[in-house]
Order: structure tokens, then C-alpha cells, then sequence
């Protein structure tokens, strides 16, 4: 499974890419937003991204358009700024003929805000090249987010669709990611990429057996290096 970081912040994504585990990064709005951003940086702003972490690494910026024209204008101008941009849309009417076209262009398209099968496979069929089903928001109403993406994962994976499978396209993306058990389970299910904020990362390098083996072996190494 690919892992990307679902973060704005330069900083962790120089952490994270440092790593060597680093194979895309997606961001939203509200990401954004927390960086403190301006609406005029924002361009300026992804094209670091993309310097960070390399031209064949992935960056999802988002369109925040919300007519067809519009995204289409979007998507051209944001890809435009770096070859590795992936144009950020949400799954609605407006976005559907949008991916179409940018698709057709050689665009690629990460659809997003994914909540059902028909939304993924329509996305699927429009020419998404990576589509997001939410798990967290799932898990926030009660519901069970990891049964709605491996449903999700299944029933893509049932079908070709033309437009990326000479890259191995489309790719599910498990998104809203809150815990290391939801990146396990999507592991195991087999979804292509989990996008993962950075705190939740963090939590994926640690278990409570591995820091219970690391302070005994330092407190036995401490025995031999005050040994006579």
C-alpha cells in the first residue's frame, strides 16, 4: 500500500518525505487554511509541495469551483503548475463532466468526498485516476467507514475502465484516516493508498510493546557499558 500525507504544512511534509516512505500528498481547503495561507499564495503554495517531495510525486490540490466550466478552468490552470499537480474535485453533477474532459486532456483527477459505490464507480467511469471513500466521517455518525470502503474497493476493482490502466488507475485513496487500525485495515483489505495526517502517521510507528522492548534493552545496555 502507498502512503501519502493528508497535510498543507511544509514542514511535516519535509518530516514525512525524509522518511522515504512518502509516495503522494493531498490537501483540501481547510488543510490549506491552517497553514495561514492566502488565497493568492495558495498556487505559489503547492508548487513547493511539489518541489519537496519531487515531479513524480503526487500533490492533490482542490478546485473549490462549483460549475463544470469552472473546474475544467481549474484543472487545466492547477495542473499546469507543476507535473506532478492531481486537480482535487468532489464527487457531484457539476464534477463528473469535468473529470471527462480533463481526463481526455491527460489530466488527472482525485475525486473526492466518496461515500457509496455508485458515487465510485460513476467517478470510475468519468476517468478519475484516484478516488477518496471516506472512512472517519463514516466512523463520526455511527457507521462503520471500513465496511463502505472495502465495499468500495471491491466493486471498482470488478471492472476496467480505459483512461489509466496503463499506470494501474483508477487507484482507491482510504481517506479521513484517523487511526493506525483504519491504515491496517485498509492494508489488508487491499485499497491502493491510505492518506494519512501526520499526527496519525506518528501513531503508526509506535506500539506499547516496542517502546516496553526499547527501554529494556537500553537499561541492559546501560549494564554493560558500566560493566568492570
Amino acid at each position: 500500500m502507498k502512503f501519502f500525507i493528508d497535510t498543507a504544512d511544509l514542514d511535516e511534509i519535509r518530516t514525512a518525505a525524509s522518511w522515504g516512505i512518502l509516495d503522494g500528498v493531498t490537501t483540501n481547503p481547510t488543510l490549506y487554511s491552517r497553514t495561514g495561507g492566502s488565497l493568492a499564495d495558495f498556487e505559489d503554495h503547492m508548487v513547493k509541495i511539489c518541489k519537496i517531495v519531487g515531479e513524480h510525486v503526487p500533490v492533490s490540490a482542490e478546485s473549490c469551483a462549483t460549475t463544470t466550466e469552472d473546474m475544467i478552468a481549474d484543472g487545466r490552470r492547477l495542473s499546469a503548475l507543476a507535473p506532478n499537480i492531481v486537480v482535487k474535485l468532489p464527487i457531484c453533477e457539476a464534477s463528473l463532466p469535468a473529470t471527462h474532459v480533463l481526463a481526455s486532456e491527460g489530466i488527472r483527477v482525485n475525486m473526492t468526498l466518496v461515500f457509496s459505490i455508485p458515487q465510485a464507480l460513476l467517478a470510475a467511469r468519468a476517468g478519475a485516476r484516484y478516488i477518496s471513500p471516506f472512512v472517519g466521517r463514516f466512523d463520526d455518525i455511527a457507521e462503520d467507514g471500513l465496511e463502505q470502503l472495502e465495499n468500495v474497493v471491491n466493486a471498482v476493482a470488478n471492472y476496467d475502465y480505459g483512461y489509466w490502466d496503463a499506470e494501474g488507475g483508477p487507484e482507491i485513496i482510504t481517506a479521513s484516516v484517523r487511526t493506525p487500525n483504519h491504515v491496517a485495515q485498509a492494508a489488508l483489505m487491499g485499497a491502493d493508498i491510505a492518506t494519512i495526517p501526520f499526527a496519525a502517521l506518528k501513531k503508526c510507528l509506535h506500539h506499547p510493546l516496542t517502546n516496553e522492548g526499547l527501554a529494556s534493552f537500553a537499561k541492559d545496555w546501560e549494564k554493560v557499558t558500566n560493566a568492570k
